[in-house]
C-alpha cells in the first residue's frame, strides 16, 4: 500500500494498493497508519517527494490537464494536440489509468495512480542490479 499526499488536495490523503483500489481519506490517515503498525510497516527509505513550479497556459495546467473537461476520453485528442505542439514526437501515449475508465469522470484518485506509476518507474531505474556487484 502506498500512502500519498498532493498539495492540490491538502485535506486528503490517498492510499493506493498495487493494481487495486485507491482510498481517499482524511489528511490524518497517516496517524491511523502509525497505530496499525502491527499490520502495516513503512518501507525503509521509500519516500519520494516531488516539488516544483506549476505552469498554467490559459485553460491548460501543464501537467497536462484540461480543466473544463472531466471525462478524459472526451478531450484526449485535444490534450494530445496540445502536448505535441511543444513536445513533438515525445508526447506520451494514453495513460494506463484510461484503459478501464473510457467514459468515467476523471478525479484526483486517477492523478495519484499516474503519479504512483511514474514514481515506480523512477524507483526501478534507480535500483542497482545485484548480479553486477562483487
Amino acid at each position: 500500500m502506498y500512502v500519498m499526499h498532493n498539495s492540490e488536495y491538502p485535506l486528503s490523503c490517498f492510499a493506493l494498493f498495487e493494481n487495486g483500489p485507491c482510498l481517499i481519506a482524511d489528511a490524518n490517515f497517516d496517524i491511523l497508519m502509525v497505530k496499525l503498525k502491527g499490520f502495516f510497516q513503512n518501507a525503509k527509505a521509500n519516500k519520494i517527494e516531488s516539488r516544483g513550479t506549476r505552469y498554467q497556459y490559459c485553460d491548460f495546467l501543464v501537467k497536462v490537464e484540461y480543466g473544463p473537461c472531466v471525462i478524459a476520453n472526451d478531450c484526449w485528442n485535444l490534450l494530445m494536440e496540445f502536448m505535441q505542439s511543444f513536445m513533438g514526437s515525445h508526447a506520451p501515449g494514453v495513460p494506463s489509468v484510461f484503459g478501464t475508465k473510457h467514459d468515467s469522470v476523471y478525479g484526483p484518485a486517477d492523478t495519484m495512480v499516474q503519479y504512483m506509476e511514474l514514481f515506480n518507474k523512477i524507483r526501478k531505474q534507480q535500483q542497482v542490479p545485484v548480479a553486477g556487484i562483487r
